[in-house]
């Protein structure tokens, strides 16, 4: 994986689902007050599903709130800078499919 950065944020839980080359599925959760923060992805698309609770994912350029609910889903494309939390800071439970393409991570300030 070229191009990943150490990640600056801690997680309750990170489980790979499954991992290929160009593509991986994990599930996340996000404890209270925790958050994946400001960053952006080269080649891949995040495609965020809300297992439990709500899903906060804002994206700059073009600047938009998502608000995703369990069951929903939500995708941002590569080069597009976002964040992702629980609403309010509150406790949030995702699965996020990560493709097609080599994976970095690219921390934003």
């Amino acid at each position: 994986m070229t191009g990943v950065a150490e990640r600056p944020y801690t997680v309750e839980e990170r489980h790979t689902v499954a991992e290929t080359d160009d593509l991986v599925v994990k599930r996340f959760t996000l404890a209270q007050g925790q958050e994946i923060p400001w960053h952006y992805h080269s080649q891949v698309t995040d495609t965020f599903f809300c297992l439990a609770g709500t899903l906060v994912v804002e994206t700059r350029a073009p600047r938009h709130r998502h608000r995703v609910t369990t069951g929903e889903s939500c995708a941002v494309p590569p080069m597009t800078a976002h964040r992702v939390s629980g609403l309010d800071g509150a406790r949030v439970r995702f699965l996020i499919v990560q493709g097609v393409g080599e994976y970095d991570y690219r921390p934003v300030g």
